[in-house]
């Protein structure tokens, strides 16, 4: 059992910056991929970015990949989320996201992939 708890979220300007942090719960982090989700008003929950469990891994969507940057630290049991050139159109609640990943292979880019999630962390970018 996971549990995760999302913080770093708030107002920034458009072309600002925020860095979002999931801590997670658990002796084994290690051993969880990460995800980071996002779900606008009236939207679908979108897949943001991915991790793997030893942190050497990233893949990204496309609308994000160049701006954010997904980290971890596995002694902190924290995965990170550095959100660079923000737009209005990033704003959104975020989720961070785990699963127990046995692949080196696989990036993990669906909701449906995920077995745990946190409680979401709003994102307001203003034009």
């Amino acid at each position: 059992q996971v549990q995760l708890v999302e913080s770093g979220g708030g107002l920034v300007q458009a072309g600002g910056s925020l860095r979002l942090s999931c801590a997670a719960s658990g002796r084994t982090f290690s051993a969880y991929a990460m995800g980071w989700f996002r779900q606008a008003p009236g939207k679908e929950r979108e897949f943001v970015a991915t991790i793997k469990r030893s942190g050497d891994s990233t893949y990204y969507s496309g609308s994000v990949k160049g701006r954010f940057t997904i980290s971890r630290d596995n002694a902190k049991n924290t995965v990170y989320l550095q959100m660079n050139s923000l737009k209005s159109e990033d704003t959104a609640v975020y989720y961070c996201a785990a699963r127990p990943s046995y692949s080196s292979i696989v990036y993990y880019v669906r909701p449906s992939d995920y077995n745990y999630w946190g409680q979401g962390t709003q994102v307001t970018v203003s034009s």
